[in-house]
């Protein structure tokens, strides 16, 4: 009877401690939720340190938190229409912004205070600095007859002596040109847009070096490996694509099954990220399992899902991988911005 007993009691520590170890790893991975947008994510930008975590909505208002804490520093008020995407520089002191009320705007990160706006007719959706961040270049929307086009600013380096001066104007996509990012060493462009297609154009001549249609769907989002090598693009078509980033030779296919909005390539594990869903406009008819509102990890060379991160009640709008790969955060229609740091298990995928 002794034996017995002191069995239970050590069967009972043993689901004690089983428990406990239960919760605390299920803490290790609960998401730090950031509530400060009224609208739908539509971008996220870590700043080169992974301190801060830039978040744009359709509800007009970037906005800067805390990244390990999910506080929220500020926001950039001004943009009277939807924010489309942003970026910022290196040293964190700039932000530029991109939105459809037709400006492009660059702001004071630690004040908040407008540097300079530049106006113009058409609707603005995505902007990048460069390298060194002496230019920066926006994809302007058709609108009103003129059509798709992406135009390169100059960006001084005393706030003071800013101007709306553009440099060069690029052009050949039809539609929208929903992402535009600087190529190895500022000297070419990529873009990519609703025609499904990849274009590689000289930033000097404004030539067209290199043209691939990439998917048979709209192309919604295009990231840039840690080393400069290669680059994933997400579409509507249920695929993301790993590219080599000089050839635009497609080196890896990642079938999710359903739309993808969003990508992002790990500076730290051989992952890759993606987060989608089904469309915005079919959201009411079905619940957050069926619609796949999901954050999936695939391995990059393998191409095999690795894992998913549920979550959001509608589809995932944008995702960014902390810069020291540890940690990423999804914005969704919802409204949410979530923010998973990873555990251990992570890091034993292989």
């Amino acid at each position: 009877a002794q034996v017995t007993k002191e069995r239970t009691r050590r069967d009972v520590d043993d689901v004690w401690k089983h428990e406990r170890n239960v919760r605390r790893s299920q803490s290790d991975m609960r998401p730090v939720l950031l509530k400060g947008h009224e609208r739908p994510l539509t971008f996220l930008k870590y700043n080169k340190e992974g301190d801060l975590l830039f978040t744009c909505a359709k509800d007009h208002t970037p906005t800067v938190w805390y990244s390990d804490s999910g506080q929220r520093v500020g926001t950039y008020k001004g943009h009277i229409g939807s924010v489309w995407s942003c970026d910022v520089s290196e040293d964190s002191t700039r932000l530029i912004t991109a939105s459809g009320d037709q400006t492009v705007r660059l702001w004071d990160v630690e004040s908040g205070q407008e540097h300079h706006k530049f106006e113009y007719r058409q609707p603005c959706r995505c902007v990048t600095f460069s390298l060194g961040e002496k230019y920066a270049i926006v994809s302007l929307d058709p609108f009103m007859g003129s059509a798709s086009s992406v135009d390169m600013l100059r960006i001084a380096e005393d706030p003071a002596e800013q101007t709306s001066e553009v440099v060069r104007t690029f052009s050949g996509h039809s539609g929208r040109v929903t992402r535009c990012v600087f190529g190895p060493c500022n000297k070419t462009i990529l873009t990519v847009g609703e025609d499904g297609c990849i274009r590689q154009t000289d930033t000097e001549t404004g030539a067209l070096l290199k043209l691939v249609e990439a998917h048979e769907r709209p192309i919604g989002d295009l990231k840039i490996s840690k080393d400069g090598t290669c680059f994933i693009t997400a579409s509507q078509d249920k695929y993301a694509k790993l590219w080599d980033i000089d050839t635009l030779e497609c080196l890896k296919e990642y079938n999710t099954e359903r739309p993808v909005n969003a990508c992002d390539i790990s500076p730290l594990m051989d992952h890759v990220l993606v987060g989608g869903g089904q469309e915005a406009s079919q959201v009411t008819l079905t619940g957050s399992r069926a619609g796949k509102f999901e954050s999936k990890f695939y391995h990059k060379i393998f191409c095999d899902e690795l894992g998913a991160v549920k979550g959001h009640f509608g589809p995932v709008n944008a995702v960014a991988y902390h810069p020291d790969g540890r940690s990423f955060a999804s914005g969704g229609e919802d409204g949410y911005v979530r923010v998973h740091h990873m555990d251990a298990d992570y890091f034993a995928l292989k």
